[in-house]
Protein backbone atom coordinates (compact mmCIF):
# COMPACT_ATOMS: atom_id res chain seq x y z
CA UNK A 1 0.00 0.00 0.00
CA UNK A 2 1.42 3.61 -0.87
CA UNK A 3 -0.12 6.70 0.20
CA UNK A 4 1.50 10.25 -0.86
CA UNK A 5 -0.38 13.34 0.33
CA UNK A 6 -0.17 17.06 -0.38
CA UNK A 7 -1.11 19.59 2.17
CA UNK A 8 -1.31 23.58 1.58
CA UNK A 9 -0.56 25.85 4.57
CA UNK A 10 -0.51 29.47 5.29
CA UNK A 11 2.52 30.14 3.80
CA UNK A 12 3.99 26.95 2.21
CA UNK A 13 3.24 23.18 0.81
CA UNK A 14 3.59 20.09 2.61
CA UNK A 15 4.41 17.06 0.82
CA UNK A 16 4.59 13.62 2.65
CA UNK A 17 4.79 9.35 1.81
CA UNK A 18 5.00 6.23 3.40
CA UNK A 19 8.28 4.44 2.15
CA UNK A 20 6.78 0.84 1.84
CA UNK A 21 6.15 -1.01 -1.49
CA UNK A 22 3.78 -3.51 -1.37
CA UNK A 23 4.27 -6.82 -4.15
CA UNK A 24 1.61 -8.74 -4.22
CA UNK A 25 2.73 -11.26 -6.71
CA UNK A 26 5.92 -12.54 -4.49
CA UNK A 27 4.43 -11.55 -1.29
CA UNK A 28 6.26 -8.93 -0.10
CA UNK A 29 7.10 -6.37 1.12
CA UNK A 30 9.99 -3.68 1.27
CA UNK A 31 11.11 0.05 1.54
CA UNK A 32 11.42 2.55 -1.71
CA UNK A 33 12.09 5.70 -2.45
CA UNK A 34 8.57 7.39 -3.63
CA UNK A 35 8.81 11.54 -3.02
CA UNK A 36 10.97 13.16 -5.26
CA UNK A 37 12.61 16.68 -6.00
CA UNK A 38 10.86 18.51 -9.23
CA UNK A 39 13.17 21.32 -9.41
CA UNK A 40 13.88 23.20 -6.61
CA UNK A 41 9.90 24.49 -5.75
CA UNK A 42 8.12 21.49 -6.07
CA UNK A 43 8.07 18.03 -4.94
CA UNK A 44 6.56 15.03 -6.50
CA UNK A 45 5.20 11.62 -5.55
CA UNK A 46 3.48 8.10 -7.06
CA UNK A 47 1.73 5.24 -6.44
CA UNK A 48 1.35 1.80 -8.79
CA UNK A 49 3.32 0.53 -11.30
CA UNK A 50 7.07 0.50 -9.98
CA UNK A 51 8.18 0.67 -14.08
CA UNK A 52 5.96 3.44 -15.11
CA UNK A 53 6.95 5.72 -12.31
CA UNK A 54 10.52 4.26 -12.34
CA UNK A 55 10.41 5.89 -16.19
CA UNK A 56 8.62 9.00 -15.06
CA UNK A 57 11.29 9.50 -12.63
CA UNK A 58 14.07 9.76 -15.14
CA UNK A 59 11.75 12.28 -17.52
CA UNK A 60 11.03 14.50 -14.19
CA UNK A 61 13.78 14.58 -12.89
CA UNK A 62 15.48 15.68 -16.65
CA UNK A 63 12.69 18.23 -17.65
CA UNK A 64 11.75 19.77 -14.23
CA UNK A 65 12.62 23.31 -14.69
CA UNK A 66 10.21 23.20 -18.16
CA UNK A 67 7.28 21.76 -15.84
CA UNK A 68 7.35 24.44 -13.28
CA UNK A 69 8.15 27.25 -15.85
CA UNK A 70 4.96 25.94 -18.25
CA UNK A 71 1.79 28.05 -18.11
CA UNK A 72 -0.52 25.25 -16.76
CA UNK A 73 1.58 22.42 -14.51
CA UNK A 74 -1.00 19.80 -14.85
CA UNK A 75 -0.78 20.03 -18.64
CA UNK A 76 3.34 19.86 -18.54
CA UNK A 77 3.23 16.97 -16.39
CA UNK A 78 -0.14 15.11 -18.55
CA UNK A 79 2.52 15.45 -21.58
CA UNK A 80 4.82 13.71 -20.20
CA UNK A 81 3.21 10.92 -18.62
CA UNK A 82 0.98 9.80 -21.39
CA UNK A 83 3.78 8.83 -23.69
CA UNK A 84 4.75 6.73 -20.67
CA UNK A 85 1.08 5.04 -19.51
CA UNK A 86 0.34 4.13 -23.25
CA UNK A 87 3.81 2.59 -23.88
CA UNK A 88 2.81 0.34 -20.62
CA UNK A 89 -0.50 -0.42 -21.61
CA UNK A 90 0.41 -1.22 -25.23
CA UNK A 91 2.79 -4.09 -23.97
CA UNK A 92 0.70 -4.63 -20.83
CA UNK A 93 0.28 -8.84 -21.27
CA UNK A 94 -3.36 -9.36 -19.85
CA UNK A 95 -3.86 -13.07 -19.63
CA UNK A 96 -0.62 -14.37 -17.19
CA UNK A 97 -1.20 -17.89 -15.25
CA UNK A 98 -1.30 -17.07 -11.52
CA UNK A 99 -1.20 -13.64 -11.34
CA UNK A 100 -3.34 -12.02 -8.70
CA UNK A 101 -6.26 -10.38 -9.56
CA UNK A 102 -4.31 -6.47 -9.21
CA UNK A 103 -1.02 -7.29 -9.49
CA UNK A 104 -0.88 -4.23 -11.49
CA UNK A 105 -2.14 -1.14 -10.05
CA UNK A 106 -3.09 1.34 -12.08
CA UNK A 107 -0.54 4.80 -11.85
CA UNK A 108 -1.23 7.97 -9.95
CA UNK A 109 1.26 10.61 -9.61
CA UNK A 110 0.94 14.06 -7.16
CA UNK A 111 2.94 17.19 -7.69
CA UNK A 112 3.07 19.69 -5.40
CA UNK A 113 4.50 23.04 -4.87
CA UNK A 114 4.84 26.70 -6.91
CA UNK A 115 5.03 27.78 -9.85
CA UNK A 116 5.46 31.48 -11.20
CA UNK A 117 5.09 32.24 -7.43
CA UNK A 118 1.08 30.09 -6.98
CA UNK A 119 1.02 27.42 -4.99
CA UNK A 120 -0.40 23.81 -7.54
CA UNK A 121 -1.54 20.54 -6.13
CA UNK A 122 -1.94 18.67 -8.73
CA UNK A 123 -2.41 14.86 -9.64
CA UNK A 124 -2.40 12.80 -12.96
CA UNK A 125 -4.77 9.67 -13.07
CA UNK A 126 -4.27 6.50 -14.66
CA UNK A 127 -5.97 7.78 -17.75
CA UNK A 128 -4.16 10.82 -17.80
CA UNK A 129 -7.14 13.12 -16.57
CA UNK A 130 -6.16 16.16 -14.40
CA UNK A 131 -7.13 17.26 -10.72
CA UNK A 132 -6.58 20.42 -8.78
CA UNK A 133 -6.54 20.82 -5.73
CA UNK A 134 -5.27 23.93 -4.52
CA UNK A 135 -8.26 25.39 -3.59
CA UNK A 136 -9.37 22.40 -1.26
CA UNK A 137 -6.10 22.35 0.44
CA UNK A 138 -5.29 18.58 0.62
CA UNK A 139 -5.14 15.54 -1.29
CA UNK A 140 -3.75 11.96 -1.29
CA UNK A 141 -3.21 9.28 -3.64
CA UNK A 142 -2.22 5.58 -3.42
CA UNK A 143 -4.10 2.69 -2.34
CA UNK A 144 -4.04 4.38 1.58
CA UNK A 145 -5.01 7.82 -0.09
CA UNK A 146 -9.00 6.95 1.69
CA UNK A 147 -7.62 6.51 5.00
CA UNK A 148 -5.29 9.62 4.62
CA UNK A 149 -8.56 11.34 3.90
CA UNK A 150 -10.15 10.74 6.58
CA UNK A 151 -7.22 11.55 9.11
CA UNK A 152 -7.23 14.98 7.52
CA UNK A 153 -11.15 15.15 8.02
CA UNK A 154 -10.46 14.14 11.82
CA UNK A 155 -7.43 16.92 12.06
CA UNK A 156 -9.75 19.74 9.96
CA UNK A 157 -10.93 21.49 12.97
CA UNK A 158 -7.09 22.35 13.48
CA UNK A 159 -7.35 24.40 10.51
CA UNK A 160 -3.73 23.46 8.75
CA UNK A 161 -4.51 25.87 5.90
CA UNK A 162 -4.33 28.88 8.31
CA UNK A 163 -1.21 28.47 10.18
CA UNK A 164 2.24 28.09 9.12
CA UNK A 165 3.66 25.39 7.29
CA UNK A 166 6.20 24.14 10.47
CA UNK A 167 2.59 23.19 11.74
CA UNK A 168 1.32 21.44 8.58
CA UNK A 169 4.80 19.75 8.61
CA UNK A 170 4.03 17.98 12.02
CA UNK A 171 0.17 17.46 11.14
CA UNK A 172 1.41 15.43 7.68
CA UNK A 173 4.20 13.05 9.81
CA UNK A 174 0.85 12.34 12.30
CA UNK A 175 -1.14 11.40 9.56
CA UNK A 176 1.24 9.38 7.81
CA UNK A 177 2.04 8.02 11.88
CA UNK A 178 -1.34 6.72 12.03
CA UNK A 179 -1.25 4.49 9.06
CA UNK A 180 1.39 3.06 9.99
CA UNK A 181 -0.31 1.88 12.97
CA UNK A 182 -3.42 1.38 11.47
CA UNK A 183 -2.42 -0.44 8.12
CA UNK A 184 0.41 -3.04 8.03
CA UNK A 185 1.29 -2.76 4.51
CA UNK A 186 2.17 1.60 4.95
CA UNK A 187 5.19 1.61 6.80
CA UNK A 188 8.25 4.06 7.59
CA UNK A 189 10.54 5.35 7.16
CA UNK A 190 8.15 8.55 6.22
CA UNK A 191 9.67 11.13 3.70
CA UNK A 192 8.84 14.37 3.92
CA UNK A 193 9.51 18.00 2.15
CA UNK A 194 8.86 20.96 2.85
CA UNK A 195 7.96 23.46 0.10
CA UNK A 196 7.62 28.02 0.15
CA UNK A 197 7.60 30.05 -2.71
CA UNK A 198 11.76 30.64 -1.70
CA UNK A 199 11.87 26.39 -2.45
CA UNK A 200 12.03 22.92 -1.26
CA UNK A 201 13.45 21.53 2.08
CA UNK A 202 13.47 17.80 2.02
CA UNK A 203 13.81 16.35 5.58
CA UNK A 204 16.51 14.29 6.64
CA UNK A 205 16.28 11.30 9.16
CA UNK A 206 17.22 13.47 12.49
CA UNK A 207 14.75 16.26 11.22
CA UNK A 208 12.18 14.00 10.79
CA UNK A 209 12.59 12.32 14.27
CA UNK A 210 12.57 16.20 15.37
CA UNK A 211 9.17 16.38 13.89
CA UNK A 212 8.11 13.47 15.81
CA UNK A 213 8.79 14.93 18.96
CA UNK A 214 6.56 17.54 18.01
CA UNK A 215 3.92 15.06 17.63
CA UNK A 216 4.34 13.93 20.61
CA UNK A 217 4.17 16.96 22.33
CA UNK A 218 0.85 17.58 20.52
CA UNK A 219 -0.36 14.46 21.85
CA UNK A 220 0.24 15.02 25.04
CA UNK A 221 -1.33 18.60 25.13
CA UNK A 222 -4.21 17.12 23.55
CA UNK A 223 -4.63 14.44 26.47
CA UNK A 224 -3.90 17.42 29.09
CA UNK A 225 -6.88 19.22 28.00
CA UNK A 226 -9.38 16.13 27.49
CA UNK A 227 -8.50 14.80 31.36
CA UNK A 228 -9.96 18.55 32.68
CA UNK A 229 -12.36 18.50 30.31
CA UNK A 230 -15.25 17.87 32.86
CA UNK A 231 -13.21 19.55 35.85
Amino acid sequence: MTVVLALRCADGIVVASDSQITDPVRGLSYPAQKLHPLGGRAAWGGSGSRAVLYDLERIFADEADAILEAPEVGHALQDRMLPVLKRHYANFITDVPETPPGATPATYVLAAGYSDGEPFIVDVDPHGLIGHYEEIGFHAVGSGSPMAQQAHALLSHFRMAERPVDYGMVAALRVLDALDTSSPSVGGPMDLCRITPEGAQHLDDDEIAGLRDRVGRWIDMEQQVLDGLFD
